[in-house]
């Protein structure tokens, strides 16, 4: 097996742990956000890419596998600064709005919060939360793809 086909192997390999360590702590009882969700597809897009790449020759897959980690990184750091305060998030995940107004309005805002919000860490190692080791660890895989991309 060349060098590249091995990068593409532990790229899309990486895209399937991360996506699958989401299933797991999803298995067990931390459900996922709409952050969380949109931080998914990428990686399954890479594993899909993955698939394609050692049937097509070229580097436009691979780089095609770049972008798509590169995407779920930068849905990483979104989802890390949402979490952090740093900038708001969705209204549709986050937490918000005034207890101004009538009663039903207040049970309306109630009833339409969501039941997972995005701008609450569920889950954190080391201060980071699973966002932003997601970001992290999909910036590294977005560097394999590049090199095998280089190499093919």
């Amino acid at each position: 097996m060349t060098l590249d086909r091995r990068l593409v192997l532990l790229a899309a390999g990486g895209s399937a742990a991360l996506l699958l360590g989401a299933f797991v702590f999803q298995y067990f009882g931390y459900a996922p956000c709409k952050l969380c969700l949109w931080q998914r597809w990428p990686h399954a897009a890479a594993i899909a890419i993955g698939l394609l790449a050692f049937a097509v020759p070229g580097a436009w897959l691979r780089w095609a596998g770049a972008l798509s980690a590169t995407a779920t990184g930068i849905l990483g750091i979104y989802h890390t600064g949402v979490e952090r305060a740093w900038w708001q998030g969705p209204d549709s995940c986050t937490s918000g709005g005034s207890l101004a107004g009538s009663a039903d309005d207040l049970l309306n805002q109630i009833m339409a919060a969501p039941l997972v919000r995005c701008d609450e860490v569920a889950w954190s190692l080391l201060g980071l939360s699973m966002a932003s080791w997601n970001a992290i660890a999909s910036f590294a895989l977005a560097l394999i793809w590049v090199a095998a991309a280089r190499r093919a």
